[in-house]
């Protein structure tokens, strides 16, 4: 796996278009820091789109086993109430 570059917030003003085009480009996301801390990440729109996909491929396989064997983990209307609460 690609090391991904870590920069701070002041570094990344000061050269936003070249980190969206690395993003872009190579789909190589920029981890931003504040503080010394990680606290967001500039990725291209594809490797957003695909983890969106796998995300919901991954609640609805959730989903699908819960309700196949409704005995098992959480109730199906937990699992919905918290999915529902992400999306706000």
């Amino acid at each position: 796996m690609m090391q991904m570059p870590i920069e701070s917030i002041r570094d990344v003003r000061a050269h936003l278009a070249e980190v969206v085009e690395r993003a872009d480009r190579d789909d190589t996301p920029t981890v931003i820091t504040r503080r010394g801390k990680e606290v967001a990440a500039v990725v291209s729109i594809e490797v957003l789109r695909k983890y969106q996909e796998w995300e919901e491929r991954e609640i609805n396989r959730i989903i699908d086993e819960r309700m196949a064997n409704p005995a098992v983990g959480v109730p199906i209307e937990d699992v919905m109430r918290e999915t529902l609460a992400r999306g706000e």
